[in-house]
């Protein structure tokens, strides 16, 4: 059965879809050169679904993005998170690593799409580059915060019980660590979305920003909204698939807050 919450959802999308037809299709208050209507919405999702639009049909472009993002994200966290941890746990490696870092910090992701293209060329690598560093910062950030927000009475406990160093970051401080772990893992979720479209503006082939650069080139308002739409979804999808994985490894942490 539908919640509260899931109920609440489908009224204010229903009303949205229902305020889209008014201004657009009924109305005319909106004119088709500014946003499309409904009807040509839906017409240009079946155009890209089965005939194809920007040289691939919408799953290919889809795929293709997902794929990026994908594994630009997988990057970001295999590094950004244990950097983190690493700058957290040890005072030596802050002082190290953290000037660098905060250099590099305020750097936007999109400034870093020429050297990306001077480095790995038009491929798929620049675009993953851009990406990776879109989302290495909040997973590093966070994991740093999430270790430094350990109580350390525990670490102490666990060090007078003679625990080894490895053993301690594994079953102590990943774990406690780990709800400030994952709320970085979702900021760099978002942060690949969001970075995805842009990068794949330049020198793309395939892909859902692709498809967004030839519509506007076309003046193309519906295949421009259904790309928007498109992207809005997969980053829903796994968004929520991060929360389930959150959910099964955070369970004891719930379980403690019940």
């Amino acid at each position: 059965m539908i919640g509260r919450r899931g109920l609440a959802g489908l009224t204010s999308v229903a009303a949205a879809l229902l305020l889209w037809f008014v201004l657009t299709t009924l109305t005319g208050l909106v004119l088709p050169g500014r946003f499309p209507a409904p009807a040509e919405f839906w017409q240009s999702l079946v155009q890209i679904a089965t005939r194809g639009y920007a040289g691939a049909p919408l799953l290919a472009h889809a795929v293709q993005s997902l794929k990026l993002v994908l594994l630009g994200f997988a990057v970001a966290v295999a590094t950004g998170v244990p950097l983190g941890l690493w700058m957290g746990w040890s005072r030596r490696a802050e002082a190290a690593i953290n000037p660098v870092f905060l250099l590099i910090r305020p750097i936007p992701p999109l400034a870093w799409i020429p050297l990306a293209i001077l480095w790995l060329g038009l491929g798929d690598a620049a675009k993953i580059m851009v990406i990776w560093f879109a989302a290495f910062v909040p997973s590093v950030i966070n994991a740093f915060a999430g270790v430094r927000a350990i109580d350390r009475p525990m670490i102490e406990a666990a060090r007078m019980l003679g625990t080894p160093r490895w053993r301690l970051v594994r079953e102590v401080i990943a774990p406690a660590a780990s709800p400030m772990i994952f709320t970085g893992l979702r900021l760099s979720l978002q942060a690949s979305w969001t970075t995805l479209v842009a990068a794949e503006l330049v020198g793309a082939l395939l892909g859902i920003g692709f498809v967004l650069n030839v519509a506007q080139q076309d003046i193309y308002p519906g295949m421009i909204l259904v790309g928007m739409v498109t992207v809005g979804l997969l980053g829903w999808a796994t968004t929520w698939l991060l929360a389930m994985a959150e959910q099964r490894a955070l369970a004891w942490n719930m379980a403690a807050r019940d």
